[in-house]
């Protein structure tokens, strides 16, 4: 029996990672990065801090401050930015720098793993914005088949 290193087992496991078998740990990094304020805040690291409504994350990534994200990002609290923030940097998708200036200045920054995600990110938030009408009509379509069962009276 041959000796093999903690990276030499870490490879061939990830071989056989399929996030379609339920014990399979890949599925545990699909489910953050499919939360909702993981892909905007990785969309959002762009070039252009400034956003007009209809346009696109243009620009390549670019450093950005908290207060930037938290502009940029409509409708998510403070916790929320931070716990996301956290949990990229954490999982090594986002860096964080301070500099010690007065306030203190915090940026993040795509990793190259982040950056590996980047585009996609800003492919499916362009998806759900141009498609969002189709997916209403859908369902305003499949609700008319098959209306809600009336409530019962209490």
């Amino acid at each position: 029996m041959t000796t093999r290193t903690a990276a030499e087992r870490r490879a061939e496991a990830a071989v056989a990672y399929d996030a379609f078998v339920a014990q399979c740990p890949s599925r545990e990094l699909l489910a953050r990065i499919s939360d909702k304020w993981v892909a905007l805040v990785l969309a959002a690291l762009r070039t252009d801090g400034s956003h007009r409504f209809g346009a696109d994350c243009a620009g390549t990534p670019r450093p950005m401050r908290y207060s930037e994200l938290s502009r940029l990002l409509a409708g998510v609290s403070q916790k929320m930015l931070t716990q996301t923030l956290r949990t990229l940097e954490r999982d090594g998708l986002v860096s964080r720098t301070a500099t010690a200036t007065v306030p203190v200045t915090v940026t993040y920054e795509l990793t190259d793993l982040g950056f590996s995600l980047h585009e996609t990110m800003r492919a499916l938030k362009t998806w759900a914005e141009t498609h969002l009408d189709d997916v209403h009509a859908h369902r305003a379509a499949y609700d008319a088949r098959h209306p809600a069962p009336a409530a019962r009276p209490a």
